[in-house]
């Protein structure tokens, strides 16, 4: 039998469309299934929509989505589990791929996510970005994982230390259970969230995770008014100020230069000489993305606390191929980087 664990906290507006989404797939693939829906103290009507499309819920009260991942993956009866967020929509063909994967040897996997609604445009194209991305570097977010019994109750499921990015913590532990696949298909899923926040609000995030990760990963008023907020009616308010339009083309212009940043490499020098406008927009690509890039020391470091407790040599591999590149690349940021500021310094002490 699978087991499909949703965690849900008052999502009674959109769970109904997640529940059907699974019947649907459920039946086209003629799966023996269940639902389980976790239903963290919800003051909505989340329990009765759950319980009249077929669900099994099962009431807590964590208000932590580690937890009560795990408690939906304890009442769980499946061979197989996969947990899926409340607002996303699974399909036949990724439950059929990662039922195919599990039942050839993988510990468990996860599949990339795109935006069924709308969203900002720097939002959408991250998300195109990180289905290759996600596929390449082998992690992927939390919006559908899945993953054996065995292997859920071994790894001892999500890090109930964590209020964000659990699902990165859980796929490290996978990993060392065997294989994790990431499924080229998607999935769709909502981008409420995005909706709400500005541009400014997304990058401030980012900065965040990496000057601060023990924070922003542990604390839960870092990212309660992110992801724990109990209030859902501005779910599908998009913030219409000048301000909010300003920071969103600037978080866009941001992602187009690191994403870009590589591609002047396979553009000859001769093209943009240092005296010309080209030149000087290539060199300031360059120097910030080298400042980007120096974020892959903490990359190479969470990779090498890992890397030696892989027991399948395919992830051992992954990693390891991980934390090359990040050791590489961060070195090579590092030399510019020091290189840039040291050449600076030296022309301002000149004058």
């Amino acid at each position: 039998m699978v087991s499909f664990v949703i965690p849900a906290h008052n999502e009674a507006a959109g769970l109904g469309r997640t529940l059907q989404a699974i019947h649907d797939s459920a039946e086209a693939l003629n799966l023996s299934y269940e639902i389980v829906v976790a239903n963290d103290a919800s003051t909505d009507d989340t329990a009765e929509v759950a319980a009249q499309n077929g669900a099994i819920v099962v009431p807590v009260n964590n208000r932590q989505i580690a937890a009560t991942r795990n408690s939906g993956g304890r009442a769980a009866k499946g061979e197989y589990i996969f947990f899926i967020d409340a607002d996303t929509l699974a399909n036949p063909g990724s439950i059929a791929e990662a039922l195919r994967y599990m039942e050839n040897g993988a510990a468990g996997g996860g599949a990339p996510a795109l935006f069924d609604d709308a969203v900002p445009l720097y939002i959408k194209l991250g998300a195109w970005l990180g289905v290759l991305g996600a596929k390449l570097v082998g992690f992927t977010g939390g919006a559908f994982m899945y993953c054996t019994r065995a292997a859920f109750l071994k790894t001892g499921g999500f890090d109930e230390r964590l209020f964000w990015s659990e699902e990165g913590k859980f796929a490290l532990a996978l990993k060392r259970e065997g294989r994790f696949v990431v499924l080229w298909r998607p999935v769709r899923t909502s981008g409420r969230r995005f909706r709400s926040m500005t541009g400014f609000d997304v990058l401030s995030i980012i900065a965040r995770v990496f000057l601060s990760p023990g924070k922003i990963f542990t604390d839960r008023a870092a990212v309660a008014k992110i992801w724990y907020d109990s209030n859902r009616s501005k779910d599908n308010v998009n913030p219409d100020s000048f301000f909010a339009h300003l920071s969103n083309a600037i978080a866009l212009l941001v992602i187009l230069i690191v994403f870009s940043g590589p591609l002047w490499n396979f553009i000859p020098s001769s093209w943009t000489p240092d005296h010309t406008l080209r030149g000087h927009i290539r060199f300031a690509i360059q120097i910030f993305d080298c400042h980007v890039g120096l974020t892959l020391w903490f990359i190479a470091l969470v990779v090498l606390r890992n890397l030696m407790r892989r027991q399948h040599w395919i992830e051992w591999l992954k990693l390891a191929a991980i934390l090359a590149f990040s050791i590489w690349q961060g070195w090579e940021c590092t030399r510019v980087v020091i290189w840039y500021w040291s050449a600076l310094f030296e022309r301002l002490a000149h004058h």
